[in-house]
Formats: C-alpha cells, sequence, structure tokens
C-alpha cells in the first residue's frame, strides 16, 4: 500500500476538472444485489440536478459474496465516473470507508451507505452546506424507519457515548456525512484498526454543521449490521474515545470496598452482640464469592478490550486489501476498445 503521508501531500493540489469543483462519494457495499443497481440510478439522477460539479462514485465491494461484483463492474463499464475498488475478502463496513476515502480525489467527499435509507437528494443539501462554508457536514437523523429496540438502544448510546467522551460526537449520526478536502486528508492519517469512524471525524474539529433528514427504509436485501457488530462498533466507539469504562472500574472497586466494610462489620458486631443465633454463614458466602467474581471478571473483560485494541496496533499490518480497482477506462482496456468504448 503507498504510504499515506506522500498521498495526501499529492491530494492537497486542486481537484477540479474543468473549473468545476469535484466531489467524491465514497460508497461502502456488501451483498447488495438487489439494491445497488436501484440506488445508482437514484444516485444518478440526483447528480443531474448539479450540473455545475463533477462527481466521481467510488464503490467499494467489501468481499461480497452474491452477484453485486458483477453488477460494480457492469456499472463501472457503463459510466466513467464509477471507480470499484475489490477487497480481497470482508473487512468490514469502517474499513471499507476507510478505502473509499483513501481513492477519493474530490475537493468534498461524500460517504454515504447504497441501501437507500441515506437518500441521495439528501447528500445535495451536503454540498449546499460545504459551499455555504461548513468544511465537515454531518447529516443528522431527524426519524429513522428502524424497529422500536434499535430506536431506543441508538438513542441512548449515542447520548451515553457523548457524555462520557471529551470529543463532541454529533447525536443520531452514522457515517453519512460531507468532508472538505482538507478535512478527508487528515482523517486519511489516521490509521488505528479499531475505527469508529464518526469519531475520527468528529475529534477533528473543523467547520461542523449539520443537515436534518428523514432516514427512509431499506429498499431490499437484510441489515449489514446485526445485533452482533452493532454491538461490536459500539465497543470500539466508547473504548476508541473515553476511558470510561476504566474509570467505572474504580468507582465499583470502591463500591465493593465500601460494601465490604459493611458486611466485616456486620458479621463483628452480630458474633459478639448475638452469638447464640451466630451460624456458619453459607448463603452469604456465596452471595459474597459469586458477587466478588463477577466484578473481577467484569473488570478482566474492560482491561483486556483496551489490551486487545493495543494488540491490534502493535501489529502493524494493513488496514485492507485491495484484490482490483475496476473503472471504466480499465474496462475499456479490457475490451479492446480503448477510451472511446
Amino acid at each position: 500500500m503507498p504510504d499515506i503521508s506522500s498521498r495526501v501531500q499529492e491530494s492537497r493540489l486542486p481537484r477540479q476538472r474543468g473549473g468545476a469543483a469535484l466531489v467524491s462519494y465514497v460508497l461502502p457495499v456488501f451483498d447488495e444485489q438487489d439494491g445497488i443497481r436501484r440506488f445508482h440510478e437514484e444516485l444518478v439522477a440526483a447528480l443531474r440536478e448539479r450540473p455545475e460539479y463533477s462527481f466521481e462514485l467510488v464503490y467499494v465491494d467489501d468481499g461480497s459474496a452474491d452477484g453485486t461484483s458483477l453488477i460494480l463492474e457492469d456499472i463501472a463499464k457503463n459510466d466513467r465516473r464509477v471507480r470499484v475498488v475489490d477487497f480481497a475478502r470482508n473487512f468490514g463496513h469502517q474499513m471499507a470507508i476507510t478505502a473509499g476515502i483513501d481513492e477519493a480525489r474530490g475537493d468534498a467527499v461524500i460517504v454515504m451507505d447504497t441501501d437507500l435509507q441515506d437518500p441521495p437528494k439528501v447528500s445535495l443539501q451536503l454540498i449546499d452546506a460545504w459551499r455555504e462554508g461548513a468544511e465537515i457536514v454531518h447529516a443528522r437523523r431527524r426519524s429513522r424507519q428502524d424497529t422500536l429496540f434499535k430506536r431506543a438502544t441508538a438513542h441512548a448510546y449515542y447520548r451515553l457515548l457523548r457524555s462520557s467522551t471529551e470529543v463532541d460526537i454529533p447525536l443520531d449520526t452514522g457515517d453519512f456525512r460531507l468532508m472538505d478536502r482538507r478535512a478527508a486528508d487528515e482523517l486519511r492519517l489516521f490509521r488505528e484498526r479499531s475505527r469508529f469512524v464518526r469519531g475520527m471525524v468528529a475529534s477533528m474539529g473543523f467547520r461542523q454543521s449539520e443537515v436534518h433528514f428523514d432516514r427512509d427504509e431499506r429498499f431490499a436485501g437484510e441489515t449489514k449490521y446485526p445485533l452482533r457488530k452493532m454491538a461490536r462498533l459500539a465497543i470500539d466507539g466508547l473504548t476508541g474515545f473515553s476511558t470510561a469504562p476504566l474509570r467505572m472500574i474504580t468507582r465499583l472497586g470502591f463500591v465493593v470496598l465500601a460494601l465490604s466494610l459493611v458486611g466485616i462489620c456486620y458479621a463483628l458486631g452480630m458474633k459478639v452482640l448475638r452469638p447464640e443465633i451466630t451460624v456458619s454463614g453459607w448463603t452469604m458466602l456465596m452471595v459474597v464469592v459469586l458477587f466478588m467474581g463477577g466484578v473481577q471478571m467484569l473488570s478482566l473483560g474492560v482491561l483486556g478490550s483496551y489490551v486487545g485494541r493495543t494488540y491490534n496496533e502493535v501489529q502493524g499490518r494493513p488496514l485492507y486489501t485491495v484484490r482490483q480497482i475496476i473503472s471504466h477506462d480499465s474496462q475499456a482496456r479490457a475490451d479492446g476498445t480503448g477510451d472511446d468504448h
């Protein structure tokens, strides 16, 4: 993989074609064969409303196992604005976003999902806010078409995260946002493996603004963020931008110490004041042992999360592996027809 710092220096040069600002779309895709063509059609239709800009569409195929790859190749063959970054395997949504930002060359970079929950027309509002002076524009969900459980847990999590970190992470925002070229370049310097991109973007500063929108239902297929992956992402966000779990262990230790002192005083008092009813406290002993064991395992689990993050970082492995990059020009050369295909 090329040196990121040198690529950042190169990308700070103006990225314009014929005087028009170039806007890059970073579009992570995983097993979206039933909806990806419909998404591309709606995105292209929305982009026609901004003829004063040039666009590039960077699809990142995150190791899809269905027919998504073939559809993306066909889209790239017929639209010279499209490039497809084809992962060698599934590396995860956050890595796909990272690869797309590494590849994007625009004056502004928009990250959005391809399941049509993030309406393409809302991305035009992000561009308008950028032209008004914002360097980072977050798309904040005013409403979302999800289950009650997912809405409630997301609502609680973002507020817990915001209250426990020093970074002002915008509430009710996912990865749907726009970044100015300078902000995108700075984000490319963040190379940790346990990635929480929305937290990284918020931590950089710059002039940030929000666009409110109503999130639609998924057009086709199933969510690629089941409960297990959502929990992992939530843990990455909390441990990556907060030491609150470690502070919680300290506070829990003081609580356990206080309860232990109360128990000791109670046992000594009963031994002195009511020796005739004092019996071997098997039940109390089991409660204390199980409670202390649970506290210790919880503490080890939290510490293990931070140790695990450190272990992953010191390995120094590449964040992702790209099998190939597909574009209109490469398709044309493969067909032997040159750039006029």
